[in-house]
């Protein structure tokens, strides 16, 4: 019997109603309570498949133990009854499920199994390749594949009186594979606000924070997410978003109608409560995740109107203001000015400063509102000019060592010191700054390329050209740093990552010079999920995104090429002579 099989008697997979009088139990689809349906609009639940696992046999050999241990451990979510029936005394009182979830490949198997006759125990060893983990506040992490990730699990088995194997030595936490995850666990996305009690900024954008959930039969998915939208974001985002749900809010039920959801909640909600935020970020996070779309939300409090003026109602469509529309005109650089792209092709040099040659400035980057351009001086320092012909070039960060400029939303201008190992940000609109803002993480990095994200919250910076990592904005005004740095990517020997350029708030492009040629990365920041873009003969020297919009320039013949998702191409457009493609922030 092979490890793929997962010991058939074992366990059962549970797809739909299974047939009465067969003796096996119903198991509804989305759980026991589904609230949707035909024509309704998307379900508040989610159609999955549940492993049932059975209780250990008498005549079970060692490896058919282990067999079925892995399919109680891909079951312990739904039902935690079944695993230590296959654990002595002994291992029930130390094994524990907590901490993060290992997660392996699906092509594991057993090591020979090895029997100690002095010490009356068998020994079956799992060996297979960590690809993620899951940890406890339910984010997603892959394993970089330069990393050595072999995962050898011994497990140590004994004869209990009446002559049948159980576990009396087993690795703490759960062990499942690939396709365990991805039957029981699903990528979501929950969104919180970039501003309210993130420090002194006024919220005007939702930030997604993925995770994975694990779907629960006893309730819909709905009500899964919303409740762990209410625990608040994780560790990536702690201390840099806000969240509208207070401490000890609670979800009493989620009701479907054909038109309405009615989500009824529990809590000390107060009237400080910033209720717009609230809304949007209940909206959001069960529409973008393809549950309640199209239907209006009502949010009741213990069954009553939410407050005392009627009921909170929440439209279907979200309201502009937080869908985060960027502006995706193109602008490139040539010769050191900056010239804006014309529908017809064809660039048209800025007014002012900026659009003059004379190769001076590099480094551009053009602010939220097209107001102000910032770039580097080859003589030292960050300087910033205002998008008008009567403007003039004004040092806004003095130094030598400095990264190119990114513009945060709120209009400030960061870059890192490279010489000093400091983070700095401006304020060109007021003449302040620069201020130095506290980021322990980077301290005694080699920085070379810090760019903040469109929402506002997050931040890549390249680490010399091997590896990006990905942080937050946290606090504000004095209290500012950015932290909760964590990798995201790193190159693999003698590669080289060139360029990075946010396209939206979860979204970050790479460009890696390897030795077979250069590849193009989109990675979701949230749970390192990648999609390599199809490859180009030519070589690119930059790239820049916004939304679906992903632009790089080639490096020989100073184009633009934009890359086509409909066709997975990259399609050259008119302008000639570029240096970088530019969009506002990013």
């Amino acid at each position: 019997m092979t490890s793929a099989s997962r010991l058939a008697a074992a366990l059962a997979f549970v797809t739909a109603a299974l047939l009465g009088g067969s003796g096996c139990a119903v198991i509804p689809v989305g759980g026991p309570f589904p609230v949707d349906e035909a024509g309704s609009g998307d379900s508040v639940t989610v159609p999955f498949q549940r492993m049932v696992a059975v209780e250990p046999k008498k005549e079970w050999s060692a490896q058919q133990v282990v067999e079925g241990l892995q399919a109680a451990m891909a079951a312990y979510g739904d039902d935690p009854s079944i695993l230590p029936k296959y654990l002595t005394e002994e291992a029930r009182r130390v094994w524990k499920p907590d901490g993060a979830v290992t997660v392996i490949d699906n092509s594991f198997r057993f090591d020979d199994i090895v029997e100690n006759k002095e010490k009356k125990e068998t020994i079956v060893t799992i060996l297979g390749t960590k690809i993620a983990q899951i940890n406890e506040d339910d984010t997603y992490v892959p394993v970089d594949p330069a990393d050595d990730s072999k995962v050898t699990r011994a497990i140590t088995l004994v004869r209990d009186a009446g002559g049948a194997f159980r576990v009396n030595l087993l690795p703490q936490g759960l062990l499942l594979t690939d396709a365990d995850v991805r039957r029981a666990y699903r990528p979501t996305n929950l969104y919180y606000l970039n501003g309210a009690s993130a420090g002194d900024r006024d919220p005007d954008r939702l930030v997604a924070d993925r995770v994975r959930l694990r779907i629960k039969p006893t309730e819909s998915f709905a009500q899964t997410v919303v409740e762990r939208l209410i625990e608040g974001p994780t560790s990536a985002l702690q201390g840099a978003v806000g969240n509208e749900f207070p401490d000890k809010a609670r979800v009493r039920s989620i009701r479907s109608s054909e038109d309405r959801v009615v989500i009824n909640l529990a809590g000390p909600f107060t009237g400080d409560t910033f209720v717009d935020g609230l809304k949007a970020q209940l909206r959001a996070s069960l529409s973008y995740n393809k549950l309640a779309s199209g239907r209006t939300l009502e949010v009741q409090l213990d069954g009553e109107p939410f407050s005392a003026s009627g009921p909170l109602v929440i439209e279907p469509s979200l309201p502009e203001r937080w869908l985060g529309s960027e502006d995706n005109q193109v602008f490139y650089t040539s010769e050191g000015a900056v010239h804006m792209l014309r529908g017809d092709g064809e660039g048209e040099p800025l007014a002012g400063p900026a659009g003059q040659p004379g190769g001076v400035y590099s480094g551009f980057a053009i602010s939220k509102d097209r107001d102000r351009v910032a770039a580097r001086s080859t003589a030292g320092g960050i300087w910033v000019t205002r998008h008008a012909a009567e403007a003039r070039w004004q040092e806004s960060i003095p130094g030598t060592e400095l990264t190119d400029p990114s513009w945060h939303r709120d209009g400030t201008l960061w870059t890192f010191d490279r010489q000093n190992g400091q983070v700095l940000r401006s304020h060109p609109v007021v003449s302040r700054g620069p201020e130095h803002v506290a980021a322990p993480a980077l301290q005694g990095m080699d920085v070379t390329s810090l760019r903040m994200a469109r929402d506002g919250v997050r931040v890549a910076v390249r680490i010399g050209t091997g590896q990006v990592q990905v942080g937050a904005l946290a606090g504000g005004g004095a209290g500012a740093m950015l932290s909760n740095f964590h990798l995201l990517t790193m190159a693999e020997r003698d590669d080289e990552i060139l360029d990075i350029a946010w396209g939206d708030g979860d979204h970050l492009l790479v460009l890696v010079q390897t030795k077979a040629g250069q590849v193009v990365k989109e990675i979701n920041v949230g749970d390192g999920e990648t999609t390599q873009l199809p490859t180009t003969s030519k070589r690119l020297a930059s790239l820049a995104a916004v939304g679906e919009i992903i632009l790089a320039t080639t490096e020989d013949g100073k184009e633009i090429l934009e890359f086509a998702r409909d066709k997975q191409t990259w399609t050259p457009k008119p302008a000639t002579a570029v240096n970088d493609p530019l969009f506002p922030l990013g």
